[in-house]
């Protein structure tokens, strides 16, 4: 088993991380590049891209609940139902998709005035949220390609696609925000062109791949008409990761919104440190998606002792990777602070913040494993926004207003309180992964349903007589 759990670890978790980690490279690459026009430019580009962030709560949980039904109907070789719950998923996401394009075409002040009420970052991110529009209709069908890619065994082509893309956004930054070789100095406005182009580059060559031989396809006639047991399966799981992105993904842009208005010099730390924290925790993200297929390959086949050790082995791991993770962090912090082109009151913040995400990333290696990886991969989705719920909005988002609106705390003060949500939920994690609930076959069953409408799938579950293994 050891030396089949390390051949999927290198052939599917390891391309996921990296292209989670070229993916935030494109952030990293906005970041340094906008901040040597100036720190404005730089800060109203990272509220801007709120947006963006807030799209991909929404795309998570679309991707996550494809992942759960599409990794476990792959592990049972059933290629026809993974094709229809992909037309399906892929169907409500262009949507959705279309309607945060639209709003950021004609209401981008709008936008912008709900994170900051700075004159200068309201236009600048205006400017840039009206050029960038069109990615998100891109982005929301090309992320669902690329995760029925993963899912279905080319997570090194998934992960080719998009190393290409985020080359081609940053040299198309590097031209169009200068005006190098030739090209027009467009600036903020450059930078949101560049995304767009990228994101046509990802989606033109995902849709190609799938026309290949031996590959999932995107089928008319399940785009006009869908399977009524699939659907209630996929929103029987994946109604509450939404409902877990939203809390969370409202309760994050909650602390960009405390940040915000506590000056541009925290904007602007703040940017950074999340560029940095995005980078260093692409390994810890690949390894809770990776690790969610690997698990939910194995539930579907029905070989839950399998999962099981899978499951203890990942989490074992988890907490390797954040550890390594901070580490990193801290030893970086010198070098982040000599290249980041910042004033000397919001240097000295991101030399606190960039420590305290040390620490975030032992939490949020866990985390990202249990709660979107192994737990889904069994259709245990409603721990995750029940636990979200509590620890963001009873306890670090009103604890965020209260220590920097009403005590006026110190803005590391502040940031410290506004990261406990990854340590506080530890416990309740460790807690509900010894439960093991989500060690079920969600395929089980579904036979005579397939096709039909009748009852949903029955759970099975090998929870007696389990030995139970440790997590570490």
């Amino acid at each position: 088993m050891k030396e089949t759990f390390s051949k999927k670890l290198m052939t599917l978790v390891f391309p996921i991380a990296f292209q989670q980690f070229m993916l935030s490279l494109v952030s990293a690459s906005d970041a340094l590049m906008l901040g040597q026009l100036s720190q404005d430019a730089l800060s109203a580009v990272s509220l801007a891209s709120q947006i963006a962030f807030v799209e991909n709560l929404f795309l998570a949980a679309m991707t996550i609940g494809l992942s759960m039904l599409a990794a476990q109907y792959w592990g049972k070789k059933d290629s026809d139902q993974v094709e229809r719950i992909f037309a399906f998923v892929l169907k409500i996401t262009a949507a959705a998709a279309l309607v945060f394009s639209v709003v950021s075409l004609c209401l981008p002040e709008v936008l912008m005035k709900i994170f900051t009420s700075d004159p200068v970052l309201v236009k600048d991110g205006a400017e840039y949220l009206r050029t960038v529009s069109p990615s998100f209709f891109l982005t929301g069908l090309s992320q669902i390609y690329i995760c029925i890619l993963k899912n279905t065994g080319h997570a090194g082509k998934s992960s080719l696609i998009s190393t290409v893309s985020v080359v081609s956004n940053i040299l198309l930054n590097s031209l169009l925000i200068f005006g190098l070789l030739g090209f027009p100095k467009l600036g903020i406005a450059g930078a949101a062109f560049a995304t767009v182009v990228s994101r046509l580059i990802e989606l033109a060559w995902c849709i190609c791949e799938t026309l290949g031989k031996d590959r999932v396809k995107l089928r008319a006639e399940y785009l006009r008409g869908g399977d009524s047991f699939l659907r209630r399966s996929f929103w029987k799981y994946t109604a509450p990761v939404l409902g877990n992105e939203t809390v969370w993904g409202i309760g994050f842009t909650m602390y960009s919104v405390i940040m915000g208005h506590l000056g541009n010099d925290a904007v602007a730390a703040n940017s950074i440190a999340n560029v940095v924290k995005n980078l260093v925790s692409c390994f810890c993200i690949g390894l809770g998606s990776g690790g969610g297929i690997m698990t939910g390959n194995e539930l579907g086949a029905g070989r839950l002792e399998t999962a099981k050790e899978y499951g203890r082995r990942l989490c074992r791991l988890a907490i390797i990777t954040g550890a390594a993770s901070g580490a990193v962090i801290l030893a970086m912090i010198p070098l982040i602070g000599s290249a980041a082109n910042l004033s000397a009151q919001a240097g000295g913040y991101l030399k606190w913040m960039l420590a305290i995400c040390a620490y975030y990333m032992v939490g949020k290696s866990v985390n990202s494993t249990t709660i979107a990886g192994i737990f889904c991969a069994g259709g245990d989705s409603k721990f995750g926004f029940l636990c979200d719920t509590v620890t963001m909005w009873c306890v670090t988002v009103p604890l965020g207003f209260i220590s920097a609106f009403v005590l006026k705390m110190p803005v590391p003060a502040v940031y410290f309180i506004i990261s406990l949500d990854e340590i506080i939920k530890l416990p309740a994690v460790y807690r509900n992964y010894k439960k093991y609930r989500w060690v079920k076959n969600l395929t089980a069953g579904d036979t005579a349903a397939k096709g039909a409408d009748q009852a949903e799938p029955e759970e099975t579950s090998e929870n007696e007589g389990f030995r139970k293994p440790e997590i570490v």
